[in-house]
């Protein structure tokens, strides 16, 4: 069976609880002078296949909006990625194979939530793969301001989310996966990131906890 190119609607779901989210493999402490949050394609066309007035977009969303306001108030980096519409499908890739043409460059599609708009003092990476390091300067950014953990929020978890984990702890970079503040297309499919995570890569945490070690 062929599956067809492009986003699936996605079914309400719960978010992890706190006693839902396992125990990480790694020993590491999140601490603001380290760490650098990670807003991943929270863009309108990514929240396209969401209940707009139901979980997990809902919480989803709270939950990104405080981590990145503790972000700032404490000095922390805040990054996003984000796509451009209208992509060459050259440098669209193997992506298109998958997923199809991708967005548009109409507000509706490209435009980050206005709930999580980024401020003058945030950087906005340009999405090219999955992974935010990929054809980006991610990196750079991070050792330039001595950041060397990163806190990976936003949609989706088990593809560029997990993935972007994944080259962090290759790169050397402390990754810290926040549940709660992750979508997917299905529960299974968000637990199993997390699972997956916690087991080879990540931190796995839930949003109050990395609240309280950003304040």
């Amino acid at each position: 069976m062929t599956v067809k190119p492009g986003l699936p609607t996605v079914p309400a779901y719960d978010l992890p609880t706190e006693d839902e989210i396992p125990a990480s493999r790694a020993p590491w402490t999140l601490e603001p002078k380290r760490a650098a949050l990670l807003v991943h394609d929270m863009q309108r066309y990514f929240m396209r296949p969401y209940a707009v007035d139901a979980e997990p977009l809902t919480g989803l969303v709270a939950n990104i909006a405080r981590l990145i306001e503790a972000a700032r108030a404490a000095g922390v980096p805040v990054f996003y990625t984000a796509q451009q519409g209208e992509q060459d499908r050259r440098d669209r890739g193997l992506q298109a194979d998958l997923w199809g043409p991708g967005m548009s460059r109409a507000p509706e599609h490209q435009d980050i939530l206005p709930e999580l708009a980024p401020i003058s003092s945030d950087f906005v990476l340009v999405k090219h793969r999955y992974s935010a390091f990929q054809r980006s300067n991610l990196e750079t950014l991070m050792r330039a301001r001595g950041r060397d953990q990163l806190i990976v929020c936003g949609v989706y978890a088990h593809i560029g989310c997990q993935l972007t984990a994944g080259e962090a702890f290759q790169r050397d970079i402390e990754p810290f996966f926040v549940a709660d503040a992750l979508g997917d297309f299905s529960r299974e499919k968000h637990m199993a990131a997390v699972q997956w995570a916690a087991a080879t890569c990540a931190v796995a945490l839930s949003t109050r906890r990395v609240l309280e070690r950003l304040t």
